[in-house]
């Protein structure tokens, strides 16, 4: 962002010696803004040219040349600093030139340094897929300030309510991002800020008036019917049969990928009831997630039993060939919805629990959420639960109908 910059000399009221010097003052200015420091030298007033902002007659040429030197060193640091991090004051370049140079901070490199901290809590506390999705906002956001202002980095000081829109209205336009998927990229940008106003090196909220919505999507789930179809038809190679078999796992436990994949013989166990239990936590919010296993799952897991290599009781491959092969799976099946792994916790949800009655807040523990509004977002109310609620209901009000009938 450019700037009006500007170095004066002038002479200090006030501040004259007992030999009828007067200290020579710098003054700099910028956008409007001005500063002033003592150059440590002084000059008789007869001898300085107001007008100029320099030295005249004897002994001109060294006062000049000291003062040539410090015009040129606030030069230097100036532009320096506009090269650096786009953010130049006027207390800034004072700063520097005097040795009390403010801490540096850019957008970029508190957003590598989070980064690189959540890097290493992968596989503690955060999961691969979270760490990729800073570094992509990471990445638009570096393209989005050299696009915009051809630099390689900000000073946070210079994110501002216009540049946040400007960022945002940038993944719209350029990156081609949906709705959600901008607002999650926002959502985590809006992180990067709250460490720079928590650490002191941003004071203002510039998200203060920005709202971040996420618009409701029906990411749908299956059938009971639609799964029936998937376990009869007949997989044409072991790899299809094996994804197949994972996902119908997760459609009647619930568990999200990364939590199959970490599945262990460990995490069966005989519970209180005397049945067998999933007991594991969720990788991405560390909460316990306890779920009684149905009969399929226990013929699943019973069909690779000893089978697989480093302890796995599922035949795992990445989510992304799974979700490859279940599109296969969903064309070979005739389903025309957009089958994913994650569709299958949906079907948990719906099909399998609410559907049948289980309650939602059952559904939810199950689950591992901590917030029930999360499990509604899951859990869809089918009509033909609806059906099943409200049959009978009539027969509850025989006496008011017998009271209109009368009225009649």
């Amino acid at each position: 962002m450019k700037s009006t910059f500007k170095v004066l000399f002038y002479l200090k009221k006030g501040s004259e010696k007992k030999n009828g010097e007067v200290m020579i003052m710098a003054r700099i200015t910028i956008d409007g803004k001005l500063c002033q420091f003592s150059t440590k030298q002084s000059i008789h007033p007869d001898s300085w040219n107001i007008t100029a902002g320099k030295a005249k007659g004897k002994d001109a040429g060294r006062i000049n040349a000291l003062l040539e030197d410090i015009k040129a060193s606030l030069n230097n640091i100036y532009h320096e600093q506009q090269r650096r991090d786009n953010y130049v004051t006027a207390e800034k370049v004072k700063n520097e030139f005097l040795g009390h140079s403010e801490k540096h901070e850019t957008i970029l490199n508190l957003f590598k340094k989070h980064n690189d901290d959540v890097k290493q809590l992968v596989g503690i506390s955060k999961t691969i897929a979270t760490y990729r999705k800073y570094e992509v906002t990471r990445r638009h956001l570096a393209e989005f300030i050299q696009s915009k202002y051809n630099i390689s980095d900000i000073s946070i000081k210079e994110i501002t309510p216009m540049f946040i829109t400007d960022f945002e209205l940038y993944l719209r336009t350029t990156c081609k991002c949906g709705y959600n998927t901008t607002a999650k990229f926002m959502q985590f940008f809006k992180r990067i800020i709250l460490i720079a106003r928590n650490n002191g090196i941003l004071i203002g909220d510039p998200f203060a008036n920005y709202k971040i919505r996420l618009e409701k999507v029906d990411r749908g789930y299956l059938t009971e019917d639609e799964i029936k179809i998937i376990l009869k038809k007949k997989m044409v190679s072991e790899r299809l049969e094996q994804v197949r078999d994972v996902f119908i796992f997760s459609c009647f436990t619930g568990l999200a990928y990364i939590d199959v994949s970490n599945l262990k013989q460990d995490n069966i166990r005989k519970s209180f009831d005397g049945k067998l239990w999933i007991i594991t936590k969720r990788q991405k919010t560390n909460t316990d997630v306890n779920v009684p296993l149905l009969d399929i799952p226990k013929m699943i897991l019973k069909k690779y039993k000893d089978k697989l290599p480093d302890g796995k009781i599922l035949p795992i491959i990445s989510n992304q060939k799974l979700n490859a092969y279940l599109k296969e799976i969903a064309d070979v099946c005739g389903i025309k919805k957009n089958l994913t792994f994650h569709l299958a916790r949906h079907t948990f949800a719906t099909t399998t629990t609410l559907a049948k009655g289980v309650p939602i807040e059952t559904v939810s523990k199950m689950l591992g959420h901590t917030n029930i509004e999360t499990t509604q977002i899951y859990a869809r109310i089918t009509n033909s639960k609806i059906g099943n609620d409200m049959q009978g209901l009539d027969k509850k009000f025989v006496g008011i109908e017998k009271i209109y009938k009368e009225a009649l």
